[in-house]
């Protein structure tokens, strides 16, 4: 078959942020959406099973709008149930279909689904068969290096080219094996080794195909390295828990000309999102809960962080008290602008007076004299 040229889509997609179970829901996305313009999303994984059987597809399927380019995870095994699974992503407007063949989980592998279908390279083509001819989306696959004992290169590569002939679009290859037996999901992320070798050589050995490299990658540094050998990059737990040390994706490797967010800017960019979702019967922990991270290495990052984790457990968070957190806990009530305050407001395109009301109690005034002499107003928000 034809296979798509590396330089046809990989542009696109340079920097993926992978799917992570009980951590990329909707909410988490519209943060990393606030940090990057241009990195591709994912969905957690949905087994197509549960949601072609589910009445409340819309729990499965909702996204933002904003989340665009966003791919949506499946596994499963059952090429009919896939093909339902396929036009249902297409007709809800996703970008991409990502196939899973890398979960190591025991409930994932029960259902001879992930990272078990490695071991059965014609049955996960004919899955990837049906995904591709029953929608007109790029259809993609993420994988490990191997199973258990089956993991050596040749393996590998067969099994590689037998998805290539079944038509994906892209691999995203997760540079360690999988573990089935005797490790948990957890263990699996860190114990068998990283052998990026493994996967360069598939690189060269498959020139033609789309090769996206994943696992153990920490900064944008490594990343830009890393796209020196590979396609793209794919990032995971660095990503959730420290979300700002990723503040430059768009600028340094996507080479956008712009100010990269502060925490501020990125917390008060989503207000409006989270007053949306209260007034819908959502709960504050839903989206606080993948705030707590955002603040990390900011002086008093602790203070915030327990005190809306413990108001969104309780159901006690409201907008009035996050903004005013954003504020109080922070900064006493007229504050001298600092290096320690610029780390959360971020002044470059401000005019010289600002306001900032989303309360008639808790108004924020921003004089700006000058970049050196700036000084804050928080009216009516005295310690208590």
């Amino acid at each position: 078959m034809d296979f798509i040229k590396p330089n046809s889509i990989k542009n696109i997609h340079k920097l993926s942020i992978a799917p992570m179970m009980d951590c990329t829901d909707k909410h988490f996305r519209m943060i990393m959406r606030k940090i990057s313009s241009k990195a591709l999303l994912y969905t957690e994984m949905i087994v197509a099973q549960s949601l072609v059987f589910t009445n409340k597809k819309e729990n499965f399927l909702d996204f933002n709008d904003e989340e665009h380019p966003i791919s949506i995870q499946f596994g499963g095994d059952d090429p009919k149930i896939l093909k339902e699974a396929a036009q249902m992503a297409q007709d809800w407007g996703y970008d991409e279909i990502n196939f899973n063949v890398g979960c190591p989980s025991p409930r994932v592998c029960s259902g001879n689904f992930g990272a078990s279908l490695m071991k059965e390279p014609e049955k996960a083509a004919k899955c990837i068969e049906s995904l591709k001819n029953n929608c007109n989306l790029p259809v993609t696959i993420k994988h490990r290096i191997g199973v258990d004992n089956d993991d050596s290169f040749t393996n590998l590569n067969n099994f590689v080219r037998i998805i290539a002939n079944a038509g994906a679009d892209r691999f995203t290859v997760h540079a360690r094996k999988a573990i089935l037996k005797g490790l948990n999901p957890k263990q699996n992320r860190t114990i068998p080794p990283l052998n990026y070798d493994v996967v360069k050589k598939l690189k060269k050995s498959n020139p033609e195909l789309l090769i996206e490299i994943n696992g153990g990658l920490t900064n944008i540094d490594e990343s830009l390295k890393a796209l020196s050998d590979f396609d793209g990059v794919m990032i995971g737990r660095s990503i959730y828990k420290h979300p700002l040390r990723w503040s430059e994706i768009d600028q340094k490797i996507y080479g956008i000309n712009k100010k990269p967010k502060s925490a501020s800017n990125i917390i008060f960019s989503l207000i409006p999102y989270i007053e949306a979702h209260l007034s819908n019967g959502g709960k504050s922990w839903d989206i606080c809960k993948h705030l707590i991270n955002l603040v990390e290495g900011i002086p008093k990052a602790k203070i915030w962080r327990n005190q809306i984790t413990n108001k969104s457990i309780k159901n006690e968070l409201n907008i009035e008290y996050l903004f005013s957190l954003n504020t109080k806990e922070f900064f006493k009530s007229e504050i001298k602008f600092s290096s320690i305050f610029s780390n959360f407001f971020n002044f470059e395109d401000s005019e010289n007076l600002i306001i900032i009301d989303r309360s008639p109690s808790l108004p924020i005034i921003i004089f700006k004299p000058s970049k050196s002499n700036s000084t804050i107003f928080f009216p009516n928000l005295s310690e208590q």
